[in-house]
């Protein structure tokens, strides 16, 4: 008895991802509900590009092209020079760094006390809880392949911020930009425990 293949297009509709065909989530999502660009830098790389997540996902990745197995969601987050997103923590999933290009220093720790430097080919994985940001050292565009994998059942990834970088957006980019995160997800609270 032969196996079962899928057709070179069933392969191509359903299980493989092109970068020059992916869409940012800044689009799928930030666009939608009108967040300014400099507002979303603040939360995140400047590009994310989601590759691949679960088919019952309900995070900012979901609209990724290769539905995946459970308990994976794959990006590409892709910063220029001197650029990053700001101090905060995953409340269900670990996030893995993989740096494909670029030089990046990653933090952690209640303040970002805690760095260390991605070359390429470099991987971190950073557990569920631990406050984290990353920022591109070098002079070149830098890409971290991300691959995030929740630790409950949920299929979400709720992301904490500090509420002190909640009142900075509220201050530079208004209210609006405000609420746009909050509806999407972000959360701007002091750390529990």
């Amino acid at each position: 008895m032969a196996a079962r293949s899928l057709t070179p297009e069933q392969m191509e509709s359903t299980r493989v991802a092109r970068f020059d065909k992916l869409q940012t989530y800044q689009r799928q999502n930030f666009e939608a509900h009108n967040i300014p660009p400099g507002a979303v830098e603040k939360v995140t790389a400047r590009k994310v590009y989601p590759v691949m997540a679960p088919p019952d996902y309900q995070g900012r990745s979901a609209g990724a092209p290769v539905k995946g197995p459970r308990g994976l969601i794959v990006s590409i987050a892709e910063c220029p020079p001197h650029n990053g997103p700001g101090l905060h923590r995953h409340l269900n999933t670990v996030e893995n760094f993989f740096c494909l290009s670029g030089r990046f220093e990653i933090s952690w720790g209640d303040n970002g006390e805690h760095k260390l430097i991605l070359e390429p080919n470099d991987m971190i994985s950073v557990p569920r809880g631990e406050n984290r940001m990353f920022f591109n050292i070098s002079d070149e565009v830098g890409r971290l392949l991300v691959m995030i994998v929740p630790e409950t059942d949920q299929q979400v990834d709720p992301i904490v911020y500090a509420p002190s970088l909640g009142k900075e957006i509220e201050s530079e980019f208004g209210k609006p930009a405000l609420e746009g995160l909050q509806k999407i997800g972000f959360k701007f609270e002091e750390p529990v425990g």
